[in-house]
């Protein structure tokens, strides 16, 4: 399962969005919430979306570790 934290006006979340869909993936897209943020932002992140998928972590859209995820 793919769980893609989003924001509201976020070209990045929207094309990882898009990406997943155009190939049929399962994601759950969740908005993130302030508490979602600041936990984020304490690990490192500094850019939406954060990604979690197979025991991972990622922020932004990355299409070469989307399709991985997705193999």
């Amino acid at each position: 399962m793919i769980t893609v934290y989003t924001k509201d006006n976020c070209p990045m979340c929207d094309a990882t969005k898009r990406f997943l869909t155009k190939r049929g993936a399962d994601f759950e897209a969740v908005p993130a919430t302030q508490e979602h943020i600041d936990g984020f932002v304490a690990e490192g992140f500094q850019q939406m979306p954060i990604v979690e998928a197979n025991g991972t972590k990622w922020s932004g859209y990355r299409p070469d570790l989307l399709a991985g995820a997705l193999a």
